[in-house]
């Protein structure tokens, strides 16, 4: 199996109620992609809560059969227009895949 971990910080600004709704409306759009792309086996999206100042945001844990199924996801259609929407916002993104035995 091969495990893609993605975190998100997104910066604190003077409208913190726009930044919560922003972040609720990334994790309900990423949240649709398992309905939309069959490769995916396991999929969670969590928004964090801020404990330190190396916190993040948000966090999506996702899993694929193999490497192959998780191109056909960081390919497909649906995924990329979650993408440009998450990409709207300024943002830094840290990612890790791997893979891992059952």
């Amino acid at each position: 199996m091969v495990r893609h971990v993605v975190m998100f910080r997104f910066p604190d600004g003077e409208q913190e109620a726009e930044k919560a709704e922003n972040l609720k409306k990334i994790k309900e759009m990423l949240e649709t992609l398992p309905s939309k792309i069959k490769e995916i086996k396991y999929y969670e999206v969590a928004i964090g809560k801020q404990m330190t100042s190396s916190s993040c945001d948000l966090c999506l844990i996702s899993s694929f059969e193999n490497w192959a199924n998780l191109d056909v996801y960081r390919n497909h259609p649906e995924h990329k227009k979650a993408l440009e929407f998450i990409n709207s916002f300024e943002k830094e993104a840290f990612a890790s895949d791997y893979e891992y035995y059952d």
